[in-house]
Order: C-alpha cells, then sequence, then structure tokens
C-alpha cells in the first residue's frame, strides 16, 4: 500500500512540469525569475461522504493555495469529521454508545492540468498529520440490554453528556483527482474521488487502519485562476 501511495506521489510531482508547459503559452517557463510568471491564487470549501469504521461519515474541510502559472497550486488544506453517530463500542469494559470524530490538515501540493479549459483535472495531494477520539453519549434513560430510547419528550429524555475516551494522533497522506468545471471566471466547482491513508492507530476495540478509506465530493473554490 505504501509504494501504490508514492507512485502516486511521484506521478503528480512529474505532471507539475507539464502543466507548465501546457497551460501557458510563449517562452519558456521557470518558477522564479522572469516577468511572465502569473501568479494567482483561491479559497475553497469541501464536504465530502465516506465511511469510518463501517459507518457512514461527513467530512469537512477548508482550502487555500497560491497558483502559480495557472498549472500548479500549493497552499494549505484540512478536515473535519465524525461517523454516525448511533455507534457502539466496548471501551473500558463499557458497551456505550460513540461517535468517533477528528480531523486532519497540512500541506496542499495540486497540479492542474488544463486549466484554461472550462472542464478539467487537477490532482490534489494533502501531507500533513491529525487527532481522531472516541466521543462518549452518556443518557440517563440507559437499558441493561444496551437498547437506547430515542423518545425525545422530556418524560423519557433528561440529559447527554460528552466524554473523550480513547485518542490518538496520526500521520496522512490523501491523494486525489478532481475533475473541475469553470463555472465563472472567480468560480470553480470540483468533484473530486480521493484516499486517506494514515499512520497505524491505537483506539480502543478499533482496528489500527480504521481511517483509511476512499472519500468522494465536492469542492467549491473562489480565486484568480
Amino acid at each position: 500500500m505504501k509504494t501504490n501511495f508514492l507512485i502516486v506521489l511521484l506521478t503528480a510531482i512529474s505532471l507539475m512540469g507539464y502543466t507548465q508547459d501546457s497551460d501557458t503559452q510563449g517562452d519558456y517557463k521557470t518558477l522564479f525569475g522572469g516577468d511572465q510568471i502569473t501568479h494567482g491564487g483561491y479559497g475553497g470549501l469541501s464536504v465530502n461522504y465516506s465511511q469510518i469504521d463501517g459507518e457512514d461519515a461527513l467530512l469537512v474541510g477548508a482550502r487555500g493555495a497560491w497558483i502559480i502559472n495557472h498549472g500548479l497550486a500549493i497552499g494549505v488544506a484540512g478536515y473535519g469529521f465524525a461517523n454516525d453517530m448511533k455507534y457502539y463500542k466496548t471501551i473500558d469494559d463499557v458497551y456505550d454508545k460513540y461517535n468517533l470524530a477528528g480531523g486532519y490538515g497540512g500541506l496542499l501540493i495540486e497540479p492542474i492540468i488544463g486549466s484554461k479549459y472550462p472542464v478539467h483535472v487537477s490532482i490534489p495531494i494533502l501531507i500533513g498529520a491529525g487527532g481522531v477520539g472516541y466521543i462518549r453519549h452518556n443518557w440517563n434513560n440507559y437499558d441493561p440490554d444496551h437498547e437506547w430510547d430515542d423518545d425525545w419528550n422530556n418524560d423519557n429524555y433528561h440529559d447527554e453528556h460528552y466524554h473523550a475516551d480513547d485518542a490518538d494522533a496520526f500521520f496522512v497522506l490523501e491523494p486525489g483527482i478532481e475533475l473541475e468545471l469553470n463555472m465563472v471566471k472567480f468560480v470553480r466547482l470540483a468533484i473530486g474521488g480521493y484516499y486517506r491513508y494514515t499512520s497505524d492507530l491505537e483506539l480502543a476495540d478499533t482496528d489500527s487502519d480504521v481511517l483509511n478509506g476512499f472519500s468522494g465530493g465536492v469542492t467549491l473554490k473562489f480565486g484568480k485562476f
């Protein structure tokens, strides 16, 4: 698995040089020096869907990047996530109701291929770190058979307390591919698929690779492209 990601990373880096040539015209371009370099930038908001530990999960994120010669964006990106709250785990010998929540972020490297065309491709790669933990939900109307009364009326529901029970930090590498649509001059819509790979986690009653997996979603980008 690690070898596959290194191949993806090296392929994306090799595409940076290609995008410099394919998206510009005229004389030879360099990253530094000369008057013909173009600069831009964008900010974006993302909403992605994934599955984490077999449960539906929502990831909400943001990006900000500097664009060089229309063909390479460099910046930062981050996501927060949580999976389905109807979720049960045994932690510290207590069978209870949890959801798995956390966040990650870091360096964003994004080659852009054919950016001047109305529909084109980008290859975002996020390299960074994050943290994840279980949030326990204690309900006063607990049933010893592990059943929960979801009736929200005042007779049965009293209070809910949140406790962080188990947490860990991790390294993350998340390459992806996006189909970008130039909506108007300063707005792009990206529809993408990504693979999230993390270092091994140490969480109670949980696989070490629980965060590894595919995600897909949309990003709305605003800026000078």
